[in-house]
């Protein structure tokens, strides 16, 4: 098994948050190479997965979700799910990882992702412009400096906590 530092980095923060991985083959066509959800568990083929970032993004969906929904969680996220209306938070969330784990942006801001957008993205996250971050305060999970200072916590890219309840 071939698994890079940055992708071993990765999937042991996944592991200390309570997200489960499993490294396994996969053979059908996924959403993200390399990257299978099941039963709320991330199942990983190194062989296949292109880029470790796109682990922090897929784990940003699992997180936004409720802990009591998540083991309903496969496959990919479908457009007329509620799920999908998580994006924003779920590529905030990936961007507060990123900056945990000390990671450059461009490991999950690749240009093969994010339609184009990458550079974009990094910019505005960069800049302090934290597009999503409504949702992630309103999820309890992190806050803009106001109410970071009102609830006596770090602004975000600060976690107050990783996985929603």
């Amino acid at each position: 098994m071939n698994i890079t530092p940055e992708t071993e980095k990765i999937i042991t923060f996944l592991e200390q948050i309570g997200i489960e991985t499993e490294f396994s083959e996969i053979v059908e066509d996924t959403f993200l190479p390399g990257i299978k959800i099941e039963s709320g568990r991330m199942i990983i083929d190194p062989l296949r997965l292109k880029y470790p970032g796109d682990l922090l993004h897929e784990a940003g969906h699992i997180a936004m979700v409720p802990e009591s929904e998540r083991h309903t969680l496969n496959g990919n996220i479908e457009p007329d799910k509620p799920a999908e209306s998580l994006e924003l938070g779920a590529v905030l969330w990936s961007y507060a990882a990123l900056r945990f784990l000390s990671l450059d942006p461009v490991v999950v801001f690749h240009e093969a992702g994010y339609k184009g957008q990458s550079d974009w993205l990094i910019e505005q996250f960069e800049s302090g412009t934290y597009i999503g971050l409504p949702l992630l305060q309103w999820m309890g999970m992190a806050y803009d400096p106001p109410n970071a200072e009102k609830l006596n916590v770090k602004p975000f890219p600060f976690m107050v906590k990783w996985m929603r309840d």
